[in-house]
């Protein structure tokens, strides 16, 4: 049984960081030891048994801390059960329906054979970084569209994969 997870994550403003936490904490409750970090700060994914990886999308695109980490660790993560996440749409929309991946993430997915991915709903909060962000929460498009519930339920999906 995989016992030493990792969940790598790319984030700017901190919200993608929160969903990876939510999912390590599910993950430790079944009795695993989980690491969640920012995925730039991961120097190698050799000593864990089950890695999960998520990104905030920008432009159509996964942050590129998560997608440096799975180009960086690709030899490594196609040996273990791997799992993939996105975070972004700033609308309930990842709540009301399955949200596929962005190509570059599909692409990765299939090389590395990764179980899943899900898209969960994005936050995008007063004093986000970046010229882009400010414009979207001054234009009253922020928010919090992440369904924690919906999240701590595929964590425990993981787990369950993971310890049966």
């Amino acid at each position: 049984m995989p016992t030493n997870v990792l969940v790598a994550y790319g984030t700017t403003n901190g919200s993608t960081a929160e969903i990876a936490e939510a999912i390590a904490e599910v993950l430790r409750k079944d009795g695993m030891t989980v690491e969640a970090l920012p995925a730039r700060s991961v120097p190698s994914a050799a000593s864990y048994d089950a890695v999960v990886v998520g990104g905030g999308l920008y432009a159509g695109r996964w942050h590129k801390d998560a997608r440096r980490f799975v180009r960086s660790h690709r030899k490594v993560l196609a040996e273990r059960p791997l799992w993939f996440f996105s975070s972004g749409p700033l609308d309930p929309s990842a709540s009301e329906r399955d949200i596929p991946p962005v190509p570059g993430v599909k692409k990765a997915m299939v090389r590395l054979d990764a179980r899943e991915h899900v898209t969960f709903g994005g936050c995008l909060r007063e004093g986000a970084k970046g010229w882009v962000a400010r414009m979207i929460v001054r234009n009253g498009k922020g928010g919090d569209f992440r369904d924690f519930d919906r999240i701590e339920a595929w964590g425990a999906r993981i787990g369950q994969e993971l310890t049966s």
